[in-house]
């Protein structure tokens, strides 16, 4: 079965600022890092250096085929202190910018991809307010210098994980465990996204904004009826409903979630588990592409889909299922506008350090030295072909 895609279906690849450019030192989660008792494997340190080596990475990336590269730009960098732009940090992301525009390649700019400056963490952090106003005056200094050159932009990566994880589950900074807390967060995570998308839309160049989501197919064993449905509310509608009338919502799902009657469930026998610790699901992107443009009632793009696996076959063997789940909801005349794939390059994988591979390219820890895998050849020639033999 061969799937043809629309003319202009971004094909990509993704990063995060934290997880590869190293020496982040000036954010929360390089603290956390560095903080006994968080649970991290290790620290970022150098991570894959992209800092300085984003010209040979965005050249790479346009080599293999890919025609659109996301990544994010470090709010600590280019605000280290409260109120105070370092012109040096804007001058570097307008590079990268132009870097992406030089090889043919669609900038995706993420403005908030998990890490916030130490000086605003310090100050209540997503439980205070005045976060979501900074963040917006963040928003707005950094479009000035980057609207013109972005092909699109995120706000927020993944709020509902900040807010979930850092302050419900407590294994991201800052480390709470307090539902009151995580509802705070959510507040003033949305409210940081609705004002950081009228900053983004005042600002220069005609740009689509919205903001990216964790999304999984969720699914409920017998008695796990209310807890399902409890946590998709939490975790995904409240998100969902804040999205309406954006230009997009970003889908970001890797695998699925079951519930029992007393909450989740580890992987099923006979269901693989990954690197991650969950279910080899890749049929979860259909279902989330559904039910993003049910509920949140705009077009999608899939700003991340992909596998931490040792095994490259095992990677294409995902690639290509997940592929065929887009083709599916096309068929049916949704409204998916790309995909990414994620990540370009192995990386910090956040409180896992750098042990679940994702990337299309291997990076040795020592030398820095990249190694492009099969896979990435493979997904290149699809995306040069905008067509995909399924």
């Amino acid at each position: 079965m061969a799937i043809s895609f629309p003319d202009g279906f971004l094909w990509g690849t993704a990063t995060a600022a934290h997880q590869v450019e190293g020496g982040n030192w000036n954010n929360d989660w390089w603290a956390w890092e560095h903080t006994p008792g968080s649970g991290c494997a290790e620290p970022s340190g150098d991570a894959c250096d992209h800092l300085w080596r984003y010209p040979q990475d965005i050249a790479l990336l346009a080599e293999l085929g890919f025609g659109a590269y996301r990544f994010s730009i470090e709010w600590s960098r280019i605000e280290p202190e409260d109120g105070e732009f370092s012109r040096n940090a804007l001058d570097h992301y307008r590079r990268m910018v132009d870097a992406c525009r030089e090889n043919g390649v669609l900038p995706v700019v993420t403005y908030h991809h998990f890490t916030t400056p130490r000086w605003a963490a310090a100050d209540g952090g997503w439980e205070s307010a005045s976060t979501a106003e900074r963040f917006a005056r963040f928003c707005e200094r950094a479009v000035v210098d980057l609207g013109d050159g972005v092909g699109v932009h995120c706000t927020l990566n993944e709020p509902n994980v900040v807010a979930l994880m850092g302050f419900y589950l407590g294994v991201f900074p800052p480390g709470t465990r307090d539902e009151g807390a995580m509802g705070k967060a959510t507040d003033n995570l949305i409210r940081a996204h609705r004002l950081a998308y009228d900053v983004i839309k005042a600002g220069p160049g005609d740009a689509p904004v919205g903001m990216t989501l964790s999304m999984h197919e969720f699914a409920a064993e017998p008695g796990g009826d209310a807890q399902m449905a409890r946590a998709r509310d939490r975790m995904e509608d409240v998100w969902l409903d804040a999205c309406r009338g954006d230009d997009y919502v970003g889908v970001q799902t890797y695998t699925r979630l079951r519930f029992g009657p007393d909450g989740l469930l580890g992987p099923a026998e006979g269901v693989p588990a990954l690197q991650m610790g969950y279910e080899f699901w890749p049929q979860a992107l259909e279902t989330t592409i559904r039910r993003a443009i049910e509920v949140a009632g705009t077009p999608v793009y899939v700003t991340e889909n992909g596998i931490g696996t040792a095994d490259d076959d095992q990677r294409v063997q995902y690639v290509s299922e997940a592929l065929r789940r887009v083709g599916r909801c096309l068929d049916d005349g949704l409204d998916v506008r790309g995909y990414f794939y994620w990540s370009l390059l192995d990386n910090f994988e956040w409180s896992l350090g750098y042990r679940p591979t994702f990337g299309l390219v291997a990076v040795d820890r020592e030398t820095q030295a990249r190694t492009v895998k099969p896979s990435a050849r493979w997904l290149g020639t699809i995306a040069r072909a905008n067509r995909f033999d399924a």
